[in-house]
């Protein structure tokens, strides 16, 4: 599949003032290959899932379940599933490369080294990413700009030169307070740790709270102190920064 800047242009064009339902009934009617939705069950996440299947949309929504993910994440995983009557696919780590790592690294050699915390997150998630989307055209996600700085230089349509894909960021420039307000009038579930100081949740050794003042996802991989990425978006390009 070739991705350029003129398809992206448009796309983005027809879709910057479209509300989120609208934007996914478009683009659901705009593409014909298979269209999938990671979900890891943050505040984006719940709000993107609930506008998928109140829509009745024909839109793979799937999670990675890494194996250390927080008690609080598994029940809003099966708190949604009971609300939409719908599945979420599950993508787990390959058994053998897991257990391979942990047995000659061991379980927490994540804060060890930088090496081996990149390590832990291509086995755990980057590896099962890359199953999920195999054959996708188009893959939404929940990133916002205001969660990173990384994060602040994307635009609603991107490509994944390393997967060859089409990404969409629909709540990209979605606030806080719009994602609540999402929240309250359709009834959502959301995560509990939300209300404690965890705007941003990840694995369980990988998160803590943040404190005010904070980017979002300060509390991500924070022994690192410069990192707020596991390198599921590394593959990201957006050509349409050259283009204008």
């Amino acid at each position: 599949m070739t991705l350029n800047t003129a398809p992206l242009q448009t796309l983005h064009a027809d879709f910057a003032e479209l509300t989120l339902d609208e934007a996914l009934i478009a683009l659901r009617q705009r593409f014909e290959g298979k269209i999938t939705f990671s979900t890891s069950f943050g505040l984006e996440d719940q709000v993107i899932t609930d506008a998928i299947f109140r829509n009745g949309l024909d839109i793979e929504v799937f999670t990675l379940d890494t194996g250390r993910n927080f008690k609080e994440t598994y029940d809003t995983l099966d708190a949604t599933r009971n609300k939409y009557g719908k599945q979420i696919k599950t993508y787990y780590p390959d058994t053998a490369a897991l257990e391979h790592y942990v047995t000659i690294k061991g379980i927490n050699a994540i804060y060890e080294s930088v090496e081996n915390r990149k390590e832990c997150c291509t086995i755990r998630k980057i590896e099962p990413l890359n199953r999920a989307l195999k054959g996708a055209q188009v893959w939404i996600t929940g990133l916002r700009a205001a969660q990173s700085s990384f994060r602040a230089d994307m635009n609603l349509f991107e490509t994944d030169a390393q997967r060859e894909l089409i990404k969409f960021n629909p709540l990209l420039n979605a606030t806080s307070a719009q994602l609540w307000g999402y929240i309250r009038q359709y009834a959502i579930p959301y995560n509990p740790l939300h209300g404690q100081g965890f705007p941003s949740i990840g694995c369980a050794p990988c998160t803590r709270a943040i404190t005010e003042g904070e980017d979002e996802r300060a509390g991500r991989w924070w022994w690192e102190s410069h990192n707020q990425e596991c390198g599921l978006h590394d593959g990201t390009h957006n050509p349409l920064k050259k283009a204008a």
